[in-house]
């Protein structure tokens, strides 16, 4: 009888990556309660202070709570992330799954998928909020259509590869229904490389609102996000650099975060692609 080896712990990066990806969701969730002001509360008299005991961060321009205001941001940037990658992957995957089994769907859907592949996302994304009302809905809409192409053409590839296979010939040859086929034989073989792609579109999103909102396209500055943060900041760098500093590094962590754990994904489901790039 063959011996089961013991799975691999976890390395110490993929632990790291994941306490700190706990603590920020856990910063979005229970922002009302860490914070300790309201995020867009005015303060006049308090513009530009150093942190203190008070004002943990310091203040901005405006007088308000930094720390506050970086709190209250997590939660916009996790719920465009998570709002893009499930929008993507709902919309690229029964087109790819169609486009790898239809060859004349294919032919039509793909050359539509290079021509979206053709534009720079963050102009992309830049074009459709100008063209329509800025909002939340449609900084996810305008992040989510340059990423729908890559889950097509990673979904339509595994659906390629699976054609050859001998289990879907038998099925073929059985007679059985091309729902059934698609659904029940080249669905499951796309779920695992779909987890881990979803991970770097959700990262990837929350780095574009991030840049959207800095160049003050993205979200309305009534709302806090990290990137209108350090818009905001950017005009008193030289003099109070605390401004910038540290919604930076919450972002960097984040998105650091969710890039580890990806990776960890990969190489867990697909040991093949262990040490390649993405």
């Amino acid at each position: 009888m063959r011996r089961r080896l013991p799975d691999r712990p976890p390395h110490w990066t993929t632990v790291l990556a994941l306490v700190i990806l706990i603590a920020v969701v856990g910063m979005a969730v229970f922002a009302p309660l860490l914070a300790n002001f309201e995020p867009t509360r005015l303060n006049a008299a308090m513009r530009l202070k150093p942190a203190s005991e008070t004002y943990w961060l310091g203040t901005d321009s405006f007088g308000r709570d930094l720390y506050s205001r970086v709190v209250h941001g997590a939660r916009v940037s996790l719920l465009v992330g998570a709002g893009v990658a499930a929008g993507s992957i709902a919309i690229g995957l029964p087109v790819g799954l169609l486009a790898g089994w239809f060859r004349g769907f294919d032919a039509v859907v793909m050359r539509m998928m290079d021509g979206l592949m053709a534009i720079p996302g963050i102009l992309l994304a830049i074009a459709v909020v100008a063209l329509t009302k800025a909002g939340l809905t449609t900084v996810i809409i305008a992040i989510m259509l340059p990423e729908i192409p890559q889950v097509v053409r990673l979904v339509r590839s595994r659906v390629l590869a699976a054609r050859s296979e001998t289990y879907v010939d038998a099925a073929v040859l059985l007679g059985t229904p091309t729902r059934r086929i698609i659904t029940r034989h080249l669905f499951p073989s796309t779920i695992a490389p779909l987890i881990v792609q979803g991970t770097y579109i959700y990262a990837s999103a929350i780095l574009t609102e991030a840049a959207l909102s800095f160049l003050g396209v993205g979200i309305g500055t009534e709302i806090p996000t990290w990137g209108n943060i350090m818009a905001e900041g950017r005009l008193y760098f030289a003099m109070n650099p605390w401004l910038v500093f540290w919604p930076a590094i919450v972002l960097s962590a984040c998105i650091l975060s969710i890039n580890l754990l990806g990776d960890a994904l990969r190489d867990r489901l697909d040991p093949k692609m262990k040490g390649r790039g993405a």
